[in-house]
């Protein structure tokens, strides 16, 4: 394969997959998301995800998806470290996707991150269409995106390794839930082309596999304990990996006890750094999972004995 520009673009670490802030009024808090992406770049994170999963981007008017990119690329830049910023342009709807890649582009978005489309279930024939579509409109570097349980299809191996062959497609978010899966792809990759975990738990299996890091949620609430977990595995520290993913693995999980990101802004409101305000459909977490999240807050050192925030 020949060289592209494209390909130069690597990827290690944690990227956080973003929750995006709302006022209690429900509009765009960007005082919030700024506090947000500062921390995260002060905790070591490798680079920002907005306007995903996580960020509740269905939920986003175009203008509002495009500022929320240019904010967090605003932050990303600010400092000594900069930082990558992937910035979700998916949807089920080609055009869409591609006016908003397009968007994301002038937003400052080093590259893109595109979700199978959802409801739809399109062919595998359909799926290379569609992100070679949006890679053509988008003019930026793709990160594909496999998350079956948020999307009714599960992207095969095959599909993603005949993507791999375009040298604009550059990694895969791959959330299948399936090691197993995952190992086909890293066994059949092209050279520069990366995985990355999309599955908070499973991400030291999978960099023992090969991977290269992880789009992750649980990195809002935790992003220094979970760059140092994801850098000990990289860094083949197997003891220290091993007692940060016992000491972080109760929240990984209580990330989930509610579709996601309800959980999740529910601990940032409790630590203290956002509002935990959602756009309907989703609604606040059930009070039955305010004590686990606490629990898993504690065992994660983010909450002292008292329950009050750890700075």
């Amino acid at each position: 394969m020949s060289s592209s520009p494209s390909r130069n673009l690597t990827f290690s670490g944690v990227y956080t997959a973003l929750v995006t802030p709302f006022r209690d009024d429900g509009a765009l808090d960007e005082s919030g998301l700024r506090r947000l992406v500062r921390r995260q770049i002060a905790g070591g994170v490798a680079g920002l995800v907005p306007c995903g999963t996580t960020g509740e981007a269905v939920t986003l008017a175009p203008d509002e998806q495009e500022r929320v990119v240019a904010v967090t690329v605003e932050e990303a830049r600010a400092g000594d470290r900069p930082v990558k910023v992937i910035a979700g342009c998916g949807s089920n709807d080609t055009k869409r996707a591609q006016d908003l890649a397009g968007r994301c582009r002038r937003a400052g978005a080093d590259a893109l991150l595109v979700v199978t489309p959802y409801y739809n279930k399109p062919t595998p024939r359909g799926l290379v269409a569609h992100f070679k579509a949006v890679a053509d409109a988008g003019g930026l570097p793709v990160v594909l995106y496999n998350v079956p349980g948020r999307t009714g299809l599960n992207m095969q191996p095959e599909t993603v390794l005949e993507l791999a062959k375009d040298p604009r497609i550059v990694a895969v978010k791959e959330a299948s839930g399936s090691l197993d899966q995952a190992c086909e792809i890293l066994r059949a990759r092209p050279a520069g082309f990366a995985v990355l975990s999309g599955e908070d738990s499973l991400a030291v299996p999978m960099i023992a596999c090969g991977a290269e890091g992880v789009i992750a949620v649980v990195s809002n609430e935790a992003p220094a304990l979970y760059a140092e977990l994801i850098a000990a595995a990289l860094g083949g520290k197997r003891a220290r990996a091993s007692e940060l993913q016992a000491r972080i693995f109760p929240l990984m999980k209580a990330n989930f006890r509610e579709s996601n990101p309800i959980p999740a802004k529910w601990a940032l409101e409790r630590l203290g750094l956002v509002g935990g305000t959602l756009r309907l459909p989703l609604v606040p977490l059930s009070p039955a999972h305010h004590k686990p999240m606490e629990e898993a807050l504690t065992a994660a050192g983010l909450l002292d004995a008292a329950g009050k925030p750890v700075e």
